[in-house]
């Protein structure tokens, strides 16, 4: 493996992480969402990731020397929840239903907060991985120069 497959490695991380972390922001914002354009209320989401092969934009430069694919990682769906969704008693409610229940997305924000952290610590953990081959590299051709 190069380096700079490396950074392709990490940088798909990236990617995967800050899209699950929009979703998971989305999420949030929508847990007391009652009515959405599908009808019903909001419905939970999160994304499933999937082993995906990484090319790195140097690799005809820098090509490894045993040639074997970077494996990444890639959102290979988006999954909708599909629990019932929880009913509170709110008569005045203008989407309350006929005995004056109202249908309230079935997820906790508080679960959706600390998988919003984990994927901001996952985030995270990509960027160090890139700035400590970016200084690999660095030290690589300082040591060329002489």
């Amino acid at each position: 493996m190069s380096l700079f497959e490396s950074i392709s490695v990490s940088a798909s991380g990236m990617s995967a992480q800050r899209f699950r972390s929009e979703l998971l922001a989305q999420n949030i914002a929508n847990s007391e969402t009652t009515r959405t354009e599908e009808g019903g209320p909001y419905r939970h989401q999160d994304a499933v990731f999937q082993s995906a092969s990484v090319t790195s934009p140097f690799g005809s430069a820098f090509q490894n020397s045993m040639n074997a694919s970077m494996s990444g990682v890639s959102v290979s769906e988006v999954q909708i929840d599909d629990k019932e969704p929880i009913r509170r008693y709110l008569p005045g409610h203008p989407d309350a239903d006929e005995k004056g229940y109202v249908a309230f997305p079935n997820f906790s924000p508080i679960e959706e907060m600390v998988d919003l952290m984990n994927a901001s610590r996952s985030f995270g953990a990509n960027v160090t991985a890139i700035n400590a081959v970016k200084d690999m590299i660095s030290k690589s051709i300082d040591l060329v120069r002489g």
